[in-house]
């Protein structure tokens, strides 16, 4: 009976929670690309849930099935975090120091999130710009996904 209680109680050990579910939580930073730093940059992330379910259209047989009227506005979330960055220009052209004092600043974040429990799923990251003759404006942009 012994045996039978402590084999119980080393398979207890290693169950699974089955009805656990698994949480992902966004967070982007957007880095200014604006010559004279006079762009905005920042650590950006979501304080609320959003309604999927209104944004989402289903279409089937060409026909539409929405959930009512979504205008732009009813999309947008008004409680988030901005984390203020140094832009990557200055008056003198790209400055390092910048640089390196934004990347401190999102590994205190990274650091933070996983205090909380958070884990690095993957990183995502892009560039946009106009890239035409005097192009003078642009964002560096990367998105960190995490789970848990």
């Amino acid at each position: 009976m012994k045996k039978l209680l402590f084999l119980l109680a080393i398979a207890g050990l290693f169950t699974f929670d089955l009805t656990a579910q698994t949480q992902y939580k966004v967070v982007t930073v957007v880095e200014s690309i604006v010559p004279a730093g006079i762009g905005r940059s920042r650590i950006i992330e979501e304080r609320d849930d959003a309604n999927l379910d209104a944004a989402t259209t289903s279409r089937t047989n060409g026909k539409s099935s929405d959930q009512g009227d979504v205008r732009r506005k009813d999309l947008k979330i008004d409680a988030f975090e901005e984390t203020k960055l140094l832009n990557f220009f200055s008056l003198g052209g790209i400055n390092f120091q910048n640089i390196a004092s934004n990347d401190a600043m999102i590994s205190a974040k990274l650091d933070q999130l996983t205090t909380e429990g958070w884990e690095l799923a993957f990183v995502t990251s892009g560039v946009e710009s106009s890239a035409g003759g005097d192009d003078g404006e642009g964002i560096f942009i990367t998105r960190f996904v995490f789970k848990r």
